[in-house]
């Protein structure tokens, strides 16, 4: 009788084996099934860019920006057809751009792409040139390398009070005359700070 008993276990076990190696195959064909749904989107989304269209796409920016100038101290109330006209003479004027903030309100530079990369040097010699009664800062504009910001160091901020980088020096440790009493520690001295 125990013989049977083990038999149908015996059976039993091989068919829930069966069934959870089907259920098994079946979460990997789904976890492949989502990985190849997660890689379209992400192509269709352009976060994955092979290194090949990325060298073009940095060599298309570094072409577009040796020929665009950046114009600075650019008056608020100026508007792009009145950039494009001051900067005519130099060459055909391909767009200009009049950089604002998220209110929409201009931030007092602009820049302007020529159509032709010799503009560009013609352009530089409207330095210092006057519009609407502002000085123009011209220079030529310079390509953005991602992820090559300049280093600053931070600055101490004054309602934190003092913290300096320096090493813990613990309080140096007093001992009463002759023996008695125990031993005191000098007390560090107080910060002058409202957080402390």
């Amino acid at each position: 009788m125990e013989d049977d008993v083990e038999m149908a276990a015996g059976e039993n076990g091989a068919v829930e084996l069966d069934d959870m190696k089907k259920r098994l195959k079946d979460m990997e064909d789904e976890a492949v099934a989502l990985r190849e749904m997660q890689a379209k989107v992400e192509k269709e989304m352009g976060n994955i860019q092979d290194p090949a269209a990325a060298a073009e796409n940095q060599a298309n920016k570094e072409e577009v920006d040796s020929r665009s100038v950046f114009v600075g101290n650019v008056d608020y109330s100026c508007t792009p057809e009145e950039v494009q006209q001051h900067f005519q003479a130099c060459g055909t004027v391909n767009r200009v751009t009049i950089r604002t903030n998220k209110f929409g309100q201009p931030k007092g530079y602009a820049y302007i792409e020529f159509v032709e990369p010799e503009a560009v040097q013609e352009a530089l010699l409207l330095n210092e040139s006057e519009l609407h009664g502002r000085q123009l800062k011209v220079s030529a504009k310079r390509t953005n390398i991602p992820g090559m910001k300049p280093y600053r160091a931070r600055r101490p901020n004054p309602y934190m009070g003092f913290r300096g980088r320096t090493t813990f020096m613990p309080a140096p440790y007093f001992f009463p005359p002759y023996g008695y009493g125990k031993v005191l520690r000098a007390r560090a001295p107080m910060r002058y700070s409202p957080y402390f």
